[in-house]
């Protein structure tokens, strides 16, 4: 904690409410004092650099080479990933890796170099890492795609835990992003980035902070190729990112650097190089394939925040039905919760909630609860009681309990770093399934109060178990909504093996994506919010974790009709759909809107259902290869720097491009499309790319295009799924994969492959490895078999 945080809290006496500002400022207060009473005191350090090589010890994919002040470990694993880690520092421990660590490439092989250096080369990427300390990443034919100079440590003189900084130096015509989804993305541009998930408050600073997905993960892309780094620790830092320019300086390239500075923790790094299909399938090989959401979690989810009761929950779902707009989930909110704990149903307000789940079960629609990390501390409720019985709660540097503040009042926070913890933790979910819901999305996690300013809740000395190593807030603040996802993933699968669980994160760091989402909250006011969202969906795509999205809604307050409809628009095409309204959620249902914005929201809706087995396939994919569901333009063309610098569109698997209005009184957009032809899909129209287009974008509809070859599995009139085809460009073949899903379960379905050809002057549709035409008896249905092509 530093003042900032004090002087907030005191500020949120007057926003928060009377009570749950004194408590905030209370909260702010044992903070301070445990911290400057927790932490060890800065005194005199000293800097120290790795020195010169003094020996080495090859051994399998690399080994160690010693210099005069450190030792650096590097391994080429078996999927084509590079490990390096200073003073010796091993892969393991890691929260971020799925299990053990891959092994080790028997083909890589440590060898002198040129000048006193060393080298490993592997079959995707060659590491040379020279007399002093720098590591060079290089494609197979020798083109450095990264160098990163010798670290610096700044260790106390007394003893205790050391700073780092490493710089790293990219091709001048490289571009950044990651980081777990920033604002001002995807592209991150010159700047400094916060690694340390915090709630976002009342707003962001310049460089997009804070974030509660923040990840020490960056992917860059050049001309020479583009690379996946990771810097495995979980601490607080910095990276400061400053994009490179060419013929800067007579004639001469500067390089692109992004230079990190952590608070603590091993200073050790992944890499994986390739295409970015090959990088995000080695990322997810290691960091743990994303779960797969059950089908009905790609539908159209609905918050509503209110303390109605079960009345409010049938007039919201009447609404919907009324109004004959398609509904899938409705979220509840902290409402529904007793006051006490902030844990259980209050069954006061919903003494019926199982029959109320079973009837909209009946219609299709699943109930899904909040879970926040605070438990209110109330002694003699089943929560509070069971974890002081297990001591679960987090500790201080002192031994006390941790008290801090969450919706329910003051509270206190169980530390899921702990295997017994979470095991209890999930256990409790029991209790909520037994009411009828069928997923969980969790707030607060950061952990974060429940204030206008998001400020944290534990201070940084708190004692976490942090699985048997032990250790403080600084390094487990990171990783704790990530630890919390894996506690209700695992309790579910206990509880319900039969189901895939449904587990929505507001926090996580690299790996979360094994149990769940993760939900972007309200992404900010206006305009401006609306194209956060977007940035933020993709940044956490390309940073493993395939299945996020905002709420949708005019979290401004009410909002003008014109953004409601672009935000719908938009969120109909991202991986979580889910719109937003109530009491402190600002805006309203479609309806409120009037006419005009009720029918056209509708149309929003009906293209998402009609899309439900396009996403179920985008869902599995993900699950087997990495791949997001939701891309940048230059997915598949990264030498492509038109593609690189475009930010206001994005591919929808291989099939679709999505291009979103993202400012008012637009009625006409330029998209930029990628080679091969492509077609408007609200009015046949062709157009071919690489180029950029002009087209319309009416209050109605936002431009869509679909790739000539395409085959995009939708929901036909009858519910069953149908092959949209897309015709191919005159002499080009295509095809499209589709992945039937039984609901919730785990079975594994078998891909149907499909291959698309002109035959003369007619499209065939052909399943592979089935007899005949015709898509294997499945509904086909062609497109884009009209007038001439569209002119550039």
């Amino acid at each position: 904690m530093d003042g900032r945080d004090l002087v907030r809290s005191v500020e949120s006496v007057g926003t928060a409410g009377a009570a749950q500002g004194l408590r905030t400022v209370r909260a702010a207060w044992r903070r301070w004092r445990a911290d400057a009473g927790g932490l060890p005191p800065r005194g005199p350090v000293r800097a120290r650099v790795p020195g010169a090589v003094r020996e080495v010890q090859p051994g399998p994919g690399g080994g160690l080479i010693g210099f005069s002040r450190s030792e650096l470990r590097i391994v080429v694993a078996v999927n084509g990933a590079v490990f390096w880690g200073w003073d010796g520092a091993a892969p393991e421990p890691s929260y971020a890796l799925a299990g053990r660590c891959p092994d080790p490439d028997p083909r890589a092989v440590l060898e002198p170099h040129k000048d006193g250096g060393w080298r490993v080369v592997a079959e995707r990427v060659t590491v040379v890492v020279s007399r002093l300390g720098a590591v060079e990443v290089l494609t197979p034919g020798g083109v450095t795609l990264r160098r990163d100079l010798p670290p610096r440590w700044w260790e106390p003189v007394g003893g205790g835990t050391a700073r780092w900084m490493q710089r790293s130096e990219v091709p001048a015509d490289a571009r950044f992003f990651g980081l777990g989804g920033r604002v001002p993305g995807p592209r991150l541009r010159d700047g400094v980035y916060r690694l340390w998930n915090t709630g976002r408050g009342r707003g962001w600073g310049r460089a997009g902070d804070p974030v509660s997905a923040a990840m020490p993960t960056q992917v860059v892309v050049a001309d020479a190729g583009t690379h996946l780094v990771f810097h495995d620790s979980s601490w607080d830092g910095t990276v400061t990112l400053r994009e490179g320019e060419e013929g800067a300086g007579s004639g001469h390239d500067r390089a692109g650097t992004s230079e990190l500075r952590m608070d603590g923790g091993p200073l050790r790094c992944w890499v994986m190089v390739g295409t970015p299909a090959r990088v995000l399938l080695a990322w997810a090989s290691l960091t743990g394939a994303p779960a797969l959401p059950p089908a009905w979690a790609l539908g159209h989810h609905h918050a509503r925040w209110g303390g109605g009761g079960e009345a409010e929950v049938r007039g919201v779902v009447e609404g919907h039905r009324e109004h004959d707009l398609p509904l899938d989930v409705v979220h509840l909110g902290s409402g529904h919760l007793d006051s006490r704990e902030g844990f259980t149903v209050d069954e006061e307000r919903f003494p019926k909630l199982p029959v109320l789940a079973d009837e909209l079960r009946r219609e299709g629609i699943r109930l899904v609860s909040v879970v926040a990390p605070g438990v209110g501390e109330a002694a003699g409720g089943p929560v509070y009681d069971g974890g002081v019985r297990r001591d679960a709660y987090v500790r201080g540097a002192s031994g006390e309990v941790v008290r801090g503040v969450s919706w329910s009042g003051d509270a206190v926070f169980p530390d899921f770093t702990g295997a017994r913890v979470r095991e209890w933790w999930g256990s409790l979910y029991a209790e909520r399934l037994a009411q009828g819901f069928a997923g969980f999305w969790h707030a607060l996690d950061e952990p974060t109060s429940f204030s206008a300013f998001g400020e944290p809740t534990l201070p940084r000395s708190a004692r976490h178990a942090l699985d048997g190593r032990g250790g403080d807030h600084r390094e487990a603040h990171n990783v704790y909504g990530l630890c919390m996802a894996r506690a209700a993933y695992d309790g579910l699968r206990t509880l319900l093996p039969g189901e895939r669980p449904f587990v929505l994160s507001g926090s996580g760091w690299a790996g979360v994506q094994r149990y769940g989402g993760v939900r972007v909250g309200g992404a900010g006011a206006g305009w401006p919010g609306l194209r956060a969202s977007l940035a933020l969906v993709l940044g956490l795509g390309l940073c493993g974790v395939p299945y996020s999205g905002p709420d949708v809604g005019a979290v401004d307050g009410a909002g003008s009709p014109e953004l409601y409809l672009r935000r719908l628009q938009l969120g109909a095409y991202l991986p979580l759909f889910r719109t937003h309204s109530g009491p402190g959620a600002g805006g309203g249902e479609p309806w409120e809107f009037g006419a005009e914005v009720l029918r056209h929201a509708r149309g929003a809706l009906v293209e998402r259902r009609r899309l439900l087995p396009y996403f179920m396939t985008l869902a599995h994919l993900a699950r087997r290869t990495g791949a997001p569901y939701v891309r940048p333009l230059w997915w598949a063309a990264p030498e492509d720097r038109a593609l690189r610098d475009c930010e206001d569109a994005f591919l929808l698997g291989d099939g679709l491009l999505v291009a979103p209005v993202l400012g008012p009184g637009v009625d006409r957009r330029a998209v930029q499309l990628p080679r091969g032809r492509w077609y408007d899909t609200a009015t046949g129209r062709a157009y071919e790319g690489p180029g950029r287009v002009l087209v319309d974008a009416p209050l109605g509809r936002i431009p869509v295009f679909a790739r000539a070859g395409a085959v995009l599995p939708v929901r036909g009139d009858d519910g069953g799924t149908e092959l949209e085809v897309w015709a191919p460009a005159p002499g080009r073949a295509g095809g499209g994969l589709f992945v039937p899903d039984a609901g919730d379960g785990w079975e594994e379905p078998e891909i149907e492959r499909y291959a698309v050809r002109w035959s003369g002057a007619r499209v065939v549709v052909e399943r592979e490895g089935a007899e005949g035409a015709g898509g294997a008896g499945r509904p086909v249905r062609v497109r884009g078999l009209g007038p001439g092509v569209g002119q550039m």
